[in-house]
């Protein structure tokens, strides 16, 4: 008897979903310096970060902080959940005030006011993959501090197009000697050479 296994024409990667996500992350699968997230049932090793992109989020760091303090909270390089199977882990994520503070439970896309990405490497992922992402779980406001550039990119409205793909249907370009307002019922102005 002879016993044959079929081979797929191209290897096939396995989805995971949060729980296996969480389960590999309590076990120390990953090292703690491992930069991993996951999107869409994929685990996604990110970019380095290059010298631009940590001094963005060093100043948008101090610069949030002193601007929302009282008004939400910021959380840096932190895990969110969205229903699409995915745990990304955002440059920023400015989340509504929560009573516990999320010490019981990571912010999910109702909790979320305004999302940054900061981008050297990693610009056309944030843009389209991430972009996408971010549209298909509604949340209203995505940035992106285009550091290669020196811009800054404002994604609003979030649909789903005729093929059944999500993204942004307002995009702004903001340029470094410009400044910006927080999205509602955020209040405050950030100058965007200050960031870049």
């Amino acid at each position: 008897m002879t016993l044959s296994i079929a081979k797929p024409d191209r290897p096939q990667s396995k989805q995971f979903s949060i729980e296996e996500y969480h389960q590999l992350l309590e076990l120390g699968f990953f090292k703690e310096d491992d930069r991993i997230e996951l999107v869409r049932g994929d685990l996604i090793q990110m970019a380095a970060k290059g010298t631009k992109h940590i001094f963005c989020c060093q100043e948008l760091s101090r610069i949030l902080h002193n601007l929302i303090a009282q008004q939400a909270i910021s959380r840096c390089q932190d895990p969110i959940v969205l229903a699409s199977g995915s745990e990304p882990e955002p440059d920023f994520a400015i989340v509504r005030l929560s009573p516990d503070r999320y010490r019981s439970r990571k912010p999910e896309a109702e909790d979320i006011l305004l999302l940054i990405e900061v981008a050297d490497s990693s610009l056309e992922y944030d843009r389209t993959t991430k972009g996408s992402l971010y549209a298909e779980a509604a949340i209203e406001h995505y940035w992106i501090f285009n550091v290669l550039d020196r811009q800054l990119e404002v994604y609003q409205a979030p649909f789903q197009n005729a093929k059944g793909e999500f993204e942004y249907s307002s995009k702004q370009l903001y340029q470094a000697h410009q400044t910006i307002d927080l999205p509602d019922p955020l209040t405050g102005t950030i100058a965007i050479a200050d960031v870049l």
